[in-house]
């Protein structure tokens, strides 16, 4: 007789503190941004080292991903989350004291290690806390859009911290937000133990993972930096495929894979790691071209261009929590997240229209407002689906697939898309430079940064169009509006809800 795990009475307010710390996460990925300027001229961080500020962070999250959600298996969601929560607080507190460029370097890449142990936690957390469908629903829809409006929210919160205190609040911030997480996670977050994977950690599928995503992750910096042709950028994309491709191969030999075969071979998983990675790939490129278009053409502060992306963020909050949530209940999640990334693309392509004179109201703010709805809509299903039918011992590793196809694609999309920004800009120039007393004329240079601006927008519109292809293709799970049941005797992988019972 299958057994049905009763809900947890403290589920709801559990998800505040699960929330709060998802928001620390994703919100520092940007959060710093804002703050860099101030904090390179503190420190003497030289322009070569300055993204490193943001890549080490990255680079760590990214790459040990994999490693923390199975870590989060074995060692328990709920231990995994509160350790995770105390390090990320311990690395921003190093990093806010920073007294050089190489302690800065070091927290920041602290604190991706130890949210890379956090972030999977608290996904697979919600899993298992709730079991209703329409309340599984709302808390997705509240992830999705703490999740998908962090980032923005990173760069109004960095806005404000440097414009009134210092860059080093914008690292201090996080120390009141873990506390707060933690303490509540101690006294609201409960785990049923019969969910953990109790097998051998696979210590040579950390190794390849962490390794291929960093050299992934890494190329595409070097790519940004030195190039497509640099030796070290293809040596770097060759590294990883070879890397990732042992690490596929000694997965499906091992006893206890770290990421098991099954998790990523799925359709519907597979359909959501691909179609979210690639639509990151455009929304986190185009933060990097608003933000420079905001402060460096149409002259926002940094708090003015922090708030100018509001609209988004409420746009997120609306597509996630309200039409996400409602109609998931109703129709199928493929006529959610294709229609969603389709709206997103819209969006992304009303922003390929700015020029240097262009109005907020008239261009920015219908662009920005299509691309949270189109976004917001689009992730719920996806978070709820990235743990789809899972296995319970599973959960873990598989909510860090989410995480790891969007830190990934983050960073890709900031590389990939910088170095379209910059061809075509560098193209633009060739053509149309008449003397060399163009190239100090503050508007002919606007124009020049914008068409790149613009150019880059319009291949993350089609990256988006791609995403909703992928979506409605690949994703193919039923109405998700029925409890799981799991039970000795039960298969859980065609089951289209995760729970874990109890």
């Amino acid at each position: 007789m299958p057994e049905t795990r009763l809900p947890d009475p403290k589920r709801w307010t559990a998800l505040i503190f699960i929330a709060i710390a998802q928001l620390m996460v994703v919100l520092d990925a940007t959060v710093v941004n804002i703050a860099l300027p101030s904090a390179q001229a503190d420190l003497g961080i030289s322009d070569g080292n300055r993204q490193w500020v943001v890549t080490a962070y990255t680079l760590a999250f990214g790459g040990l991903l994999l490693f923390g959600g199975r870590v989060a298996d074995l060692w328990g969601r709920r231990n995994a989350f509160i350790v995770g929560l105390l390090g990320f607080a311990a690395a921003s507190a190093l990093g806010g004291a920073a007294v050089n460029t190489a302690m800065l370097l070091g927290a920041r890449a602290l604190q991706g290690v130890f949210g890379a142990l956090l972030a999977p936690a608290a996904l697979s957390l919600i899993s298992v806390m709730f079991t209703d469908a329409k309340e599984r629903a709302k808390a997705f829809g509240i992830y999705g859009a703490i999740a998908g409006a962090g980032a923005a929210v990173g760069l109004i919160l960095g806005g404000v911290l440097t414009e009134y205190l210092n860059w080093r609040w914008a690292l201090f911030v996080n120390i009141f937000f873990a506390v707060v997480a933690v303490l509540g996670a101690i006294a609201f977050i409960r785990e049923p133990a019969e969910g953990r994977n109790r097998n051998r950690l696979d210590i040579p599928g950390v190794i390849l993972a962490s390794t291929g995503l960093v050299a992934l992750v890494y190329g595409f910096s070097r790519a940004e930096s030195d190039g497509w042709k640099a030796g070290v950028t293809i040596g770097l994309f060759v590294a990883s495929v070879v890397l990732l491709a042992a690490f596929v191969v000694v997965e499906g030999k091992v006893k206890a894979p770290l990421l098991p075969l099954r998790v990523v071979t799925e359709r519907n998983r597979g359909g959501v790691y691909l179609s979210l990675g690639l639509a990151i790939i455009g929304m986190f490129g185009l933060f990097l071209f608003l933000t420079y278009y905001l402060q460096t053409v149409m002259g926002y502060s940094a708090l003015k261009s922090g708030f100018a992306f509001l609209p988004m963020v409420g746009g997120m909050i609306v597509g996630s929590t309200q039409i996400g949530t409602r109609l998931m209940l109703r129709v199928r999640p493929r006529f959610l997240m294709a229609p969603g990334f389709l709206v997103a693309a819209v969006g992304m392509f009303i922003l390929a229209q700015i020029k240097v004179d262009s109005s907020y109201a008239e261009v920015l703010l219908p662009g920005l407002i299509l691309m949270g709805l189109g976004m917001g809509t689009a992730f719920m299903p996806a978070m709820s689906l990235s743990a789809h039918g899972v296995r319970p011992e599973d959960a873990g590793v598989a909510s860090a697939m989410v995480n790891t196809s969007q830190q990934v694609g983050g960073s890709i999309g900031t590389a990939l898309l910088n170095t379209l920004a910059a061809s075509a800009t560098t193209t633009w120039i060739h053509s149309h430079v008449k003397s060399p007393a163009d190239l100090k004329n503050q508007l002919f240079v606007n124009q020049a940064a914008v068409h790149g601006y613009s150019v880059a927008i319009y291949w993350a519109t089609a990256i988006l169009v791609v995403s909703a292809i992928l979506a409605f293709t690949l994703v193919n799970a039923e109405v998700q509006n029925t409890a799981e049941r799991v039970g000795d005797g039960d298969s859980v992988e065609d089951m289209p809800i995760p729970v874990i019972a109890h």
